[in-house]
């Protein structure tokens, strides 16, 4: 049993090895994605203010008026003082094409008092990787490889990804069995140093795992670091595992598994088919409309929350209403903030997603992105999650030093019994 674990860790750690490496690298950077876009793009995320703001919903129909190519999808309601709004849009359709315009942004910053346009980029383009999108670029890598569209689909990287995180979720449990000390039963003739070692109780036995000999070879130390990282950091690593799996196959493997295994409710993004962005659904309500019955709905609810930013969903003609104070969807601890879902054709009530509410199966997912992020837990836990990013980027290097030192050691075993072969059945002379 435990040389085909051994086995299955090894493929799995090839296999995975360097998708965990970009992931883990690209993951500690992107949990302060918000605190490093802002300090490298100062001038589209600053604004002084001069004057009363204006209303983000007028500040939206300027966007559309300017580029009528474009259509406003998101935006928040208020932002912080100092700070700029920022817009995201996604292309209308050409009349004389019945395509997608082609446009080479989806986000505009406009500043609040006035109105002026501070700039416009595209976030997660894949080149020119410039100041800009830096930070959209790396998180987009992190989950998708930035993998391009092709058969229709532009998930083809998420759900690579969402594989490579099954294997990983898996060999959490077999890389912890192969930390224990192995089962050797004591037999009459052995020497007593063995009969010594395999006498101790099992924790005796199993301690050493936990430690990293600094006094050893370049490669024991680079074993025992990843053996020991490996245990200290077992079950954070299993939930960052799991949670990348049920987050990049979401719609394809966890949503219908949740429906299966439990009471589950799920949003009307996934009651609805998805339509082509070729062919989208037209709004017959407006944000304003949106914004008035939400705002309403909220206080009805009691919710302490201001509206805090308005999303449509041209693909299932479904509006999201947000609730959160100005600057705390960026790293608010929790499950996320208070939606309500409205339809675009009339306007009536869709359902809602409230924090820690529901089902117990409702409540797991409300959970999966906060805790891959870590920011169900506020900083400590963006801290910590972040810290994980080079555990696991540490864990990929040196698995692949164990198995190529394995590997060159049972090279030059087989090179040896080959020749020392060679010898015998040299003919005499």
């Amino acid at each position: 049993m435990r040389l085909i674990f051994g086995r299955l860790h090894r493929w799995a750690g090839l296999l995975t090895a360097a998708f965990l490496l970009f992931s883990g690298l690209t993951g500690a950077v992107i949990s302060w994605d918000h605190e490093i876009d802002e300090s490298i793009n100062t001038k589209l995320f600053h604004a002084v203010p001069t004057g009363p703001a204006i209303p983000a919903i007028e500040l939206a129909k300027q966007i559309e008026q300017r580029d009528p190519r474009a259509r406003v999808v998101y935006f928040p309601m208020a932002e912080e003082p100092g700070h700029s709004l920022a817009f995201f849009v996604m292309p209308r359709i050409d009349p004389a094409t019945s395509k997608r315009y082609a446009l080479d942004y989806n986000q505009v910053f406009l500043d609040p008092t006035t109105g002026a346009e501070l700039g416009r980029r595209y976030w997660g383009a894949v080149w020119p990787v410039t100041r800009e999108n830096f930070v959209s670029f790396l998180y987009k890598l992190h989950y998708t490889m930035h993998i391009p569209e092709f058969w229709g689909s532009d998930r083809w990287g998420t759900r690579l990804l969402g594989i490579v995180a099954i294997i990983w979720t898996i060999d959490c449990f077999v890389g912890f069995y192969l930390t224990l000390p192995a089962r050797r039963l004591l037999r009459t003739g052995q020497a007593p140093a063995v009969r010594r070692e395999l006498g101790k109780g099992f924790w005796a036995r199993w301690a050493p795992a936990w430690k990293i000999k600094a006094s050893g070879s370049a490669y024991r130390i680079n074993f025992d670091i990843h053996r020991a990282f490996s245990l200290w950091t077992w079950m954070v690593l299993f939930v960052v595992a799991f949670t990348a799996f049920s987050l990049n196959l979401y719609f394809e493997v966890f949503s219908p598994l949740m429906k299966t295994v439990s009471s589950y409710t799920p949003t009307p993004f996934e009651q609805r088919p998805f339509r082509s962005l070729d062919d989208p659904i037209e709004p017959k309500m407006s944000f304003a409309d949106i914004a008035a019955r939400a705002s309403a709905d909220g206080k009805a609810r009691g919710f302490a929350e201001p509206l805090g930013s308005l999303f449509y969903g041209p693909a299932h003609g479904v509006f999201a209403a947000a609730f959160f104070k100005p600057g705390e969807e960026h790293g608010a601890a929790g499950v996320g903030p208070a939606q309500l879902y409205y339809d675009s054709e009339d306007g009536h009530f869709l359902g809602e997603r409230l924090p820690w509410t529901g089902t117990a199966a409702d409540v797991f997912v409300q959970m999966q992105l906060p805790l891959h992020s870590g920011r169900i837990l506020g900083l400590p836990g963006r801290i910590l999650i972040s810290a994980m990013g080079l555990v696991v980027a540490a864990l990929s290097v040196t698995g692949v030093v164990i198995w190529a030192r394995k590997r060159r050691a049972r090279l030059a075993a087989k090179r040896s019994r080959q020749a020392a072969a060679g010898v015998r059945l040299a003919p005499a002379e």
